[in-house]
């Protein structure tokens, strides 16, 4: 892949309102906060169903890489069909694609990057892996295990509670943090970084 290519960062979740301070919705949070420092706005894509952002990251002043920020606009279970097509679309290959979700079995705010691995159960990753095989970058986004007999899916689909929202800021703002790293530094840097 020619240094020019972009990279594609992917936050996973849920479109609409009644999903917007969802668990489930962590990658969008991340997405939105990165959008945010590039100073664009998010806009529909031909290519696919999602909100796109092209723009560069890194220090001011340093050399900036090429990004493609993007929010799948699909349901988390079919999010590798908006992935897939913006990758296409692009000329992007997994080697450079970051996806940024929620992890169960991740203690709450805890970020873990990785390369590749299994699905763990999310159908977000399982929809990515079906379609592009399991060989792409991920910021794992701790949001804890339910309490009690709750079920995973009511737990995830529910807005952080309101202990948790006193931190959430300054988590997904680490977690922005760790995609730039990710991208600028490379993946064991970052790691070394943000794998607490």
């Amino acid at each position: 892949m020619p240094a020019t290519t972009p990279w594609l960062i992917a936050g996973l979740g849920n479109p609409g309102p009644d999903y917007s301070g969802n668990r489930h919705n962590v990658g969008f949070m991340v997405a939105d906060l990165l959008a945010g420092r590039t100073g664009g706005r998010f806009k529909s894509h031909k290519a696919g169903r999602a909100q796109v952002l092209e723009g560069r990251i890194g220090i001011p002043g340093t050399t900036s890489t090429r990004v493609v920020l993007a929010k799948p606009m699909s349901y988390m279970n079919v999010s590798g069909g908006p992935v897939k097509a913006l990758l296409d679309f692009y000329g992007i290959g997994t080697d450079r694609l970051l996806v940024v979700h929620d992890e169960l079995d991740i203690d709450y705010g805890t970020l873990r990057l990785k390369l590749g691995g299994g699905d763990n159960g999310h159908n977000g990753l399982k929809s990515l892996t079906k379609l592009l095989g399991r060989d792409y970058y991920r910021v794992r986004f701790g949001v804890g295990r339910p309490p009690g007999r709750m079920q995973v899916a009511d737990y995830v689909l529910k807005d952080f509670s309101s202990t948790e929202r006193k931190e959430l800021d300054y988590f997904v703002d680490r977690a922005a943090d760790a995609c730039e790293s990710l991208i600028t530094d490379g993946l064991e840097r970052a790691q070394s970084t943000y794998n607490t």
